[in-house]
């Protein structure tokens, strides 16, 4: 059965290869709903529009500055680690695996810009609360973007079912991993830095079980245990510096390394894996659409029977 199923990944890897993907993700500078699920959409590809947000307020206005004066009181949501990983993988004080999530506190927009400037060393401040925060917690700035991506939600169908506002640290990364859903990620200022690995590389993708913890702070940080589940699946290795002596396989996985700078949008298609660094203080905003649940994910969720992970 083995030999049949890295037959079988083989197979996939090759038609992909040939049929599928091409050497690089496409730039564009205009697009048309049309031409955007023609191309991109109905192939599950990614695509990068240049100057795609250059023309909303927000690239013109959002910087440290400009929060400092328009909303400095503002009541924000800032997850902190000592490392940089929030939902990432850290070793506690015995060298044992974890899936961490941040600590998250609250403070005012001033003092985590203060954060920000102080750079202090194992307190990385990032604000990335993942529940549409900017309709939910910005309010005075949506008038600062476009509402509707129009292109994207002609494309979908649909309105966006969170828009999410993000702000942090050079160091905070976030780790690899996949979403189930469309993604519009618009930069706003500074730069994000993303490696993209598509869906049908699942097999070359390594996966384990951890179980979950949380950063906690007081006199120093320390990994506490949540004592729930049997145990997250989560990626195991760094893309930017990955082990290959112990995960071979991750050779094959196609690896698509991008940089979107200011006014840059990315069409980050569903369930496509990615990893994403950024620029001091990078500001951005993305949308998300739910994904349909049609044949390519029945396909996907085959492969991840395949490949045991669930």
């Amino acid at each position: 059965m083995d030999d049949i199923l890295q037959t079988a990944f083989k197979v996939l890897h090759e038609e992909t290869s040939e049929l599928y993907l091409s050497g690089n993700v496409a730039e564009v500078v205009n697009i048309d709903s049309l031409e955007f699920h023609r191309e991109y959409v109905s192939k599950n590809l990614p695509v990068i529009i240049r100057g795609g947000c250059s023309k909303w307020p927000a690239t013109r206005k959002w910087n440290a500055q400009y929060f400092r004066q328009a909303i400095p009181n503002k009541t924000v949501t800032v997850a902190v680690t000592p490392n940089g990983y929030a939902d990432g993988i850290t070793k506690d004080k015995h060298g044992i695996d974890y899936f961490v999530m941040p600590s998250e506190v609250q403070t005012t927009m001033d003092k985590f810009l203060d954060m920000l400037e102080d750079k202090r060393d194992n307190y990385i401040p990032y604000i990335q609360r993942q529940n549409s925060n900017l309709t939910e917690d910005f309010k005075e700035l949506l008038q600062d973007i476009d509402f509707d991506v129009e292109f994207a939600s002609r494309a979908f169908n649909k309105k966006p079912d969170a828009i999410n506002f993000w702000m942090g640290d050079k160091r905070a990364v976030t780790s690899m991993h996949k979403d189930p859903y469309e993604n519009i990620y618009c930069v706003i200022d500074g730069y994000k830095e993303f490696i993209l690995i598509p869906p049908t590389d699942l097999p070359y993708v390594p996966y384990k079980k951890y179980k979950q913890a949380v950063f906690k702070y007081n006199n120093g940080w320390a990994v506490e245990p949540l004592g729930c589940g049997s145990g997250l699946p989560w990626i195991c290795i760094d893309p930017l510096s990955p082990d290959t002596l112990n995960y071979p396989q991750f050779l094959k996985a196609h690896r698509y390394k991008i940089r979107l700078n200011k006014g840059d949008c990315l069409y980050l298609p569903s369930l496509w894996f990615h990893h994403v660094t950024q620029s001091h203080g990078c500001i951005a905003v993305n949308y998300w659409y739910d994904m349909e649940f049609d044949i390519k994910y029945c396909y996907f969720r085959m492969l991840e029977k395949l490949c045991g992970q669930y």
